[in-house]
């Protein structure tokens, strides 16, 4: 495969479009190229990746393994190119229509997003906003934040960037109303280790919570009985039962009621739930960024 110094770098939009269409017509649409200049930019970046890119499956067309894994790295090098080359456009959130594309995890979904809109409405009305999931590789390279603006999720992960504290909360344990341990509605540390829990899973880490961690070094054993795809389901399986569950205070407080559960305290002291925002160390002095990052601190301020 033949070096960047072998290859007009133009050539980036085209392999952008061939593989985002899959269509070599709807590429040359999208780039304004007609069918045989596209088809001569496609044999020239067959030949410099040495692979077809784009097969012919019965009347459509399909990516090749190599260009599907291709796709995220070639979106994520243009983005790079234009904010190198709008680097010295100042950044006015009231005019612009950029959208800025955000990695988030369900509780900060839950947690920010309500007062973010409202924040960017009320001074940015033309900017969009792409949520997505913690996808399961993020850890392990950087190419998530390369394609992302900012990534927000519980301090406990390893994911490289830059960061900065978001918001804090508290964790507090919810029960059904009924169970027979709840005394006064609190819970003894003998209870939290003897009763059944629903706990949170992860699939984008195997890292135990705060609250897991706490336990874990007062050697408090705990028997998962249950598990849900991370925090929002948690409260609406342990009515009803004798489980209990361990979760962040603005989640059990606002879905208490509707949930059928009883809000209390830990008995083993305060355990915090830390949420960071990451980014990529190549877009610290990006002003667009700055403005995301102190719109997302002032949606978590106002909580």
């Amino acid at each position: 495969m033949a070096g960047v110094s072998s290859i007009d770098l133009n050539l980036l939009v085209t392999l952008a479009a061939i593989l985002e269409e899959r269509n070599l017509t709807r590429a040359g649409e999208k780039t304004s190229m007609s069918q045989p200049a596209m088809s001569g930019a496609l044999a020239r970046l067959r030949s410099h990746f040495g692979d077809e890119l784009l097969i012919r499956d019965g009347r459509q067309f399909q990516l090749t393994p190599f260009a599907e894994r291709l796709l995220p790295d070639v979106r994520a090098a243009l983005a790079q190119v234009e904010r190198t080359l709008d680097a010295r456009q100042p950044f006015d959130p009231a005019t612009s229509s950029r959208t800025f594309s955000l990695v988030l995890s369900d509780y900060a979904v839950f947690v920010l997003v309500d007062p973010l809109l409202r924040l960017v409405h009320d001074s940015a009305p033309g900017i969009g906003l792409r949520l997505n999931p913690i996808p399961a590789d993020m850890e392990e390279s950087d190419r998530g934040l390369l394609q992302n603006d900012l990534l927000i999720a519980p301090v406990g992960y390893r994911f490289p960037g830059e960061s900065e504290e978001i918001f804090r909360d508290r964790f507090v344990c919810i029960a059904d109303p009924a169970n027979p341990r709840l005394r006064d509605g609190r819970l003894s540390l003998q209870d939290i280790g003897e009763l059944p829990h629903a706990v949170p899973m992860f699939a984008q880490s195997e890292h135990p919570s705060a609250a897991g961690r706490a336990l874990d070094e007062l050697r408090v054993p705990r028997y998962a009985q249950v598990a849900t795809e991370g925090w929002m389901s948690l409260p609406f399986v342990v009515p009803g039962t004798d489980l209990v569950a361990i979760i962040p205070e603005r989640l059990a407080r606002r879905v208490a009621a509707a949930a059928g559960v009883t809000v209390c305290e830990l008995p083993f002291g305060t355990v915090e739930l830390v949420e960071n925002a990451w980014w990529h160390p190549t877009r610290t002095a990006d002003p667009a960024l700055r403005w995301l990052r102190m719109t997302v601190a002032a949606a978590a301020a106002s909580l």
